[in-house]
Parts: structure tokens; C-alpha cells; sequence
């Protein structure tokens, strides 16, 4: 025999209203003055089941959501101490399409309304929607973001998972022109491949006529062009056959940044290295085969970073994980840092700079530990934010100290 179920109010007691199959609850909460939108109907539920209600199903955003709906009572049975404590809801299709009104981040200006957009819809299908009617905003160079000054919504965050009601405000950014990422690539580190074999095979109009096409007699300049080129062949093939890149292009503006960074140094470098007046290092050549063993080490294990960090990402993915050591001993430095190929990366620099014993090589490696160091900041953070069983002992760049 079923035990009566005791009510909670003077009233009968509630029941809960079954939903079809068919049809979505939206839940949202008004002070009692609202009328029912059409095709609508409001229920209200007593105050302890609002309670219960509330925290199980809205939490601490209790202004949309879809949930089952609260237990209620005939609205014919309201007393006038709930009109306060309405929970509203009403019945939607579940192939009714939600509306997104996307707006300048900056002007606030409408620039477009979508309607009727599917719940499942990603990010990246709702700018392939506004580029219809904004050619000139490519998906690329788009940025949509719940807070006009908050962060840009990733490409395959959904609709319906977001903080957002039937009617979805999304803020504009323009990202300017992008540029895919192998052809930053693959320019920045083609042109100092280039540009240094132009100083050292010296061509005319850098030394002067007298040394024109003339080659050096220390064994060091020519090491020095063999490791350089070396490595730039090497990024040349990791950037078109191992590197998987999250995003798929970058601003425009900052290929001149890197190109000029880049071409720069190169020109630097090979300027003091294949001088005719250049000295070989103070130590001679005990310091250019200890330079030339790092050097190789280092290359090494950069590559085999890579390698590691490829097969952790399927592709065509965005999958992140978290990179562990593998059988490969250069990929055991996973366990001190999170980056070790900008750890390997500055190493080969500071090998190549004991080697020739050059200043502009320096500062050269100087300044790429700078900004490695911020990238890796970068990553080591984002690594504890996104997994909670992140190894406590891996620092940034350099075990035990950064």
C-alpha cells in the first residue's frame, strides 16, 4: 500500500506535470508581473520545492536553463504569497531553432541576427553563418565572445553548452588579415638559410672586391655554416611534415615582426662570422668540438620533442594532453620541464655561440631565451589550469629554477 505523501502547504498536494517528448523546458524567473509569451504557459511552484528546485537545477545562475520541471500546483490554486517566488516555464519545441545576435565589441552596433540557429551549433558554424552576410570578415579573422571585453570563444565550444538564453549576444572582433602558419614558417626560416650563405660564400658588395667569392681559412666558419644551415633545413622540414598546429593561421602584421627578427640576426651573425678578419674562439678547437657536441645534442632532442609532441595530437585535432617521457632518453627531460624543446632550442643556440665566439650569436640566444621563456610561462600554466593531475615537479624551462 502506497504511503500518502504528506503536503507541504494547505493545499493539495503537487504533482509533477510530465513534458512530451518532443518539447524543451525553459526555465527562467520574473517577479510575478510578466504575462505568458505566446503558446506559453506559466506554472509556480511552493516555496520549499522552489528551494529544492533552484539549487538543484539553476545553481547560482538561476536566470535560464533547461531542466525538468519543478513540482507545481494548479495555477487556479496560486496563493498570492507565491507571485513572488514564480518558476515559470515554458514549453519549446526541441526543433526550434535558437537566435544569435552578434554586436561590435566596440560600437556595440548589430551586425547581424541569425535566426532559427541550430542548439548544437559550434562556434565555428556561427561565423561561417556571418560571413554570409560579411564577406569581408572571413571565419579567420573573426573573434566572438560572450563579454565585449571578455576571451574569444573557441571554435568548437556549442551553442547549448554556453551561458546564453534562446537569444544568444555574442561580441565582434576583427582579427585583421590573417596568414596561415606553414607560410609564416616556412618564410621566416627560409630567409636566414638564405642570407647567410650570401656572407659566406662572400658575395660582392658585402667585403669588398678583394674578397669577393673567396672562402675562409678557419675550419670553425665553415663548421659554423654547416650547423647554421643545419638547423633552419631542419625546422624547414619539421614545419611542412611533423608540426600540427592548433590554430590554423596568425595576423598578418606579425610576419614582418618575426621575418625582421629573424633575417636580422642572421645577417648579423654571418656578417662577424665570415669576415675576413674573423678570429677562431680563444680555446681553439678543444672549445669548438665541446660547442659542436652540445650543439648536436640539443638538435637532437629538439626533434625528438617534436616528434613527441606530434603524437600526441591526431590529425586535423585539437586534442591537448599531457606530454610524458617515452622510450626515447631525449624525451625524459618531460619530467623536469613542460617545455624542454625551447630548453633544448636555447641550448643549441648557446652551443653555436661557444663555438664561434661570436657576440651578435649572444645576444641572439639571449633574446630567444627571453621570449621562450615567456611562451613556456605560457604553456606550464595553461597545462595546470586544464589538467588537475599535472605533474608538481616540471617547471616552465629550466628544472628547477623557471
Amino acid at each position: 500500500m502506497r504511503r500518502k505523501e504528506r503536503s507541504t502547504s494547505r493545499f493539495a498536494p503537487a504533482t509533477f506535470q510530465g513534458l512530451a517528448s518532443n518539447m524543451w523546458p525553459v526555465v527562467t524567473i520574473l517577479d510575478g508581473t510578466a504575462t505568458p509569451p505566446r503558446g506559453g504557459e506559466w506554472r509556480a511552484a511552493p516555496r520549499p520545492h522552489f528551494d529544492w528546485w533552484v539549487a538543484k537545477h539553476l545553481s547560482a545562475r538561476p536566470c535560464l536553463a533547461r531542466a525538468p520541471p519543478p513540482r507545481c500546483v494548479p495555477q487556479a490554486d496560486w496563493p498570492a504569497s507565491w507571485r513572488e517566488r514564480l518558476v515559470l516555464t515554458q514549453d519549446q519545441p526541441r526543433g526550434a531553432g535558437s537566435k544569435v545576435e552578434i554586436l561590435d565589441a566596440k560600437t556595440r552596433e548589430k551586425l547581424c541576427f541569425l535566426d532559427k540557429v541550430e542548439p548544437h551549433a559550434t562556434i565555428a558554424e556561427i561565423k561561417n553563418l556571418f560571413t554570409k552576410t560579411h564577406p569581408q570578415w572571413y571565419p579567420a579573422r573573426q573573434s566572438l565572445r560572450l563579454d565585449p571585453k571578455g576571451k574569444s570563444l573557441k571554435d568548437e565550444d556549442v551553442l547549448q553548452k554556453l551561458p546564453v538564453g534562446t537569444t544568444a549576444t555574442l561580441y565582434f572582433r576583427d582579427l585583421g588579415a590573417q596568414i596561415s602558419w606553414v607560410t609564416v614558417f616556412l618564410t621566416e626560416y627560409a630567409g636566414p638559410l638564405f642570407i647567410y650563405l650570401l656572407f659566406y660564400f662572400r658575395v660582392p658588395f658585402i667585403y669588398g672586391h678583394k674578397y669577393d667569392f673567396t672562402s675562409s681559412r678557419h675550419t670553425v666558419v665553415h663548421l659554423a655554416c654547416i650547423c647554421h644551415s643545419f638547423h633552419y633545413v631542419k625546422r624547414l622540414l619539421e614545419t611542412l611534415f611533423v608540426h600540427r598546429f592548433s590554430h590554423g593561421t596568425m595576423p598578418l602584421r606579425n610576419i614582418f615582426k618575426n621575418c625582421t627578427y629573424y633575417w636580422g640576426f642572421a645577417a648579423w651573425m654571418a656578417y662577424y662570422i665570415n669576415h675576413p678578419l674573423y678570429t677562431p674562439p680563444t680555446y681553439g678547437a678543444q672549445q669548438v668540438k665541446l660547442a659542436l657536441a652540445i650543439f648536436v645534442i640539443c638538435q637532437l632532442g629538439n626533434f625528438s620533442i617534436h616528434m613527441a609532441l606530434r603524437d600526441l595530437r591526431p590529425a586535423g585535432s585539437k586534442t591537448r594532453k599531457i606530454p610524458y617521457p617515452t622510450k626515447n632518453p631525449f624525451t625524459w627531460l618531460f619530467l623536469l620541464v613542460s617545455c624542454p624543446n625551447y630548453t633544448y632550442e636555447v641550448g643549441s643556440w648557446i652551443g653555436f655561440a661557444i663555438m664561434t665566439q661570436c657576440l651578435p650569436v649572444a645576444l641572439f640566444s639571449l633574446v630567444g631565451f627571453t621570449q621562450m621563456t615567456i611562451w613556456a610561462k605560457g604553456k606550464h600554466r595553461s597545462y595546470l589550469k586544464e589538467f588537475r593531475d599535472y605533474p608538481p615537479l616540471r617547471m616552465p624551462i629550466i628544472p628547477f629554477l623557471l
